[in-house]
């Protein structure tokens, strides 16, 4: 695994609106994501208003997968190439290895993010919201920086998968230009007295703990229990081995018939309250489980439940791993076609000489004396290290370095504890919530006005 202290970012869909905060606001009478199918009985509601036969008959057949990906969205064309550059940049960035038929599949959900984009640049520039041709390249300038590129890199990375920077520009442009008419055009208040109640309840809730759960939920009727079991354990073993590249759980996430597939499978932050309004088995799973692993298949009513337990935390207290650390991490590369004996030497040389290191103003000369590279960070959580780490750098003192760590691929490394600044548990204040609740309402105005607009759309494929 690889543990550089510094990782790239990568461009979001959409900002995030403080998930953590938003995880309180649902009342004890409050729904939560589901595990049940979609039929819920709202939505059954909604298949009745359209009289729909129960047993219809079809008249031809309807396959998207054969038509090419293109489209005319109210006049603006969207190519090919703009489907293929923007699925090369997507499958590079999470190292996807897919077959032709999860390719087609695939093609399909970025042809309705890059029609979804259309609209959202259209109906901004109707409302006279103009992004300048500046402000895209300092955003996309920002975004070759945290891939560790200058502008120029990044230009001839993005060929070199077949993407292009004309490609992440537009997803800039259509991210900003949204941002910027929802800044415009909705407004949203809430008042002190909601604030306050948020408040009281966080405070009510305080000490009480809350998991950060993601599910993939496979509907079963009896007679083919079997298949979808078989089916389930599949999907674990394929999210285990991480076939799939870096969020493999997502990916299968997409196959799931819970309401959560729009999502990655995810159910947010759950509180015990909302914890128990899932079906019992899963409860007890989730309860059971430690962060950073899996659960399932689990039967549940209806079908089998896949669970990923995120994390967990306690709420107003504060969380050790939340402590942030001023680090030093010095590196060394093995050379193509190091033998094993070789390697062996190398990390026993580096782990004497990294073992004498008295205090971060001693590191320069260690690893000078290593020939190895010195990369400084001054605020990294310990949760945001991986898991092998975590408990080494809790028990670390300033001045101290980890044992070495590493691979053959990623060459060896330690990291140099340069100082901490422990975790504060706190109430978040009036301005924090509101801020947050603002960004919720906000978020959920946003998804109405991109559903009215995908409704009005002339929209042509060829």
């Amino acid at each position: 695994m690889k543990t550089d202290i510094a990782k790239p970012t990568r461009l979001g869909r959409r900002v995030g609106f403080g998930a953590a905060i938003i995880a309180l606001l649902a009342t004890s009478g409050g729904s939560i994501a589901q595990t049940a199918p979609d039929a819920a009985p709202a939505d059954q509601a909604g298949v009745t208003a359209l009289d729909l036969p129960k047993n219809p008959t079809i008249f031809g057949k309807v396959d998207p997968t054969i038509r090419k990906p293109t489209a005319i969205v109210n006049g603006a064309v969207i190519t090919g190439t703009d489907i293929d550059q923007r699925v090369a940049l997507l499958l590079a960035a999470r190292d996807l290895k897919l077959s032709a038929q999860e390719m087609a599949q695939y093609k399909l959900v970025i042809v309705r993010q890059l029609i979804d984009e259309t609209l959202e640049i259209q109906q901004a520039k109707s409302a006279d919201v103009k992004i300048g041709p500046d402000e895209i390249t300092k955003s996309y300038d920002t975004v070759a920086r945290n891939f560790g590129k200058t502008p120029t890199e990044m230009r001839a990375y993005l060929r070199s998968i077949a993407s292009s920077d004309r490609s992440l520009k537009r997803q800039i442009e259509a991210e900003l230009s949204w941002n910027r008419y929802l800044r415009r055009k909705v407004d949203v208040n809430v008042g002190d007295e909601e604030v306050n109640a948020i408040i009281d309840k966080i405070k009510k809730q305080q000490g009480s703990t809350e998991y950060h759960v993601r599910e993939i939920y496979l509907k079963a009727d009896a007679d083919r229990a079997p298949e979808v079991f078989a089916q389930a354990q599949q999907m674990m073993q394929s999210i285990q081995k991480r076939d799939k590249g870096e969020d493999t759980f997502g990916y299968y996430a997409r196959l799931s018939d819970a309401t959560t597939r729009a999502t990655g499978g995810d159910l947010d932050w759950l509180s015990e309250q909302q914890l128990s309004q899932l079906p019992a088995a899963l409860v007890e799973a989730i309860k059971s489980m430690t962060p950073e692993h899996l659960a399932g298949p689990i039967e549940v009513p209806g079908g089998f439940s896949i669970i990923y337990l995120v994390d967990t935390r306690k709420i107003g207290v504060a969380d050790p791993l939340d402590a942030r650390l001023t680090l030093k991490q010095v590196s060394e590369r093995f050379p193509e076609g190091i033998t094993q004996e070789q390697a062996n030497a190398r990390v026993a040389e580096f782990a004497k000489l990294s073992a004498t290191i008295k205090g971060c103003g001693e590191v320069a000369k260690v690893a000078s004396a290593l020939g190895a590279d010195v990369v400084d960070n001054d605020s990294v959580r310990i949760k945001d290290l991986p898991v092998a780490l975590r408990e080494i750098m809790l028990k670390l003192q300033v001045g101290e370095s980890t044992p070495p760590f590493g691979s053959a691929k990623d060459g060896i490394r330690s990291l140099v504890l340069c100082g901490r600044d422990e975790a504060v548990a706190n109430i978040p204040g009036m301005e924090q919530v509101r801020s947050t609740m603002e960004n919720q309402r906000v978020n959920l105005r946003a998804n109405q006005l991109l559903r009215d607009l995908r409704r009005d759309a002339i929209i042509e494929y060829r």
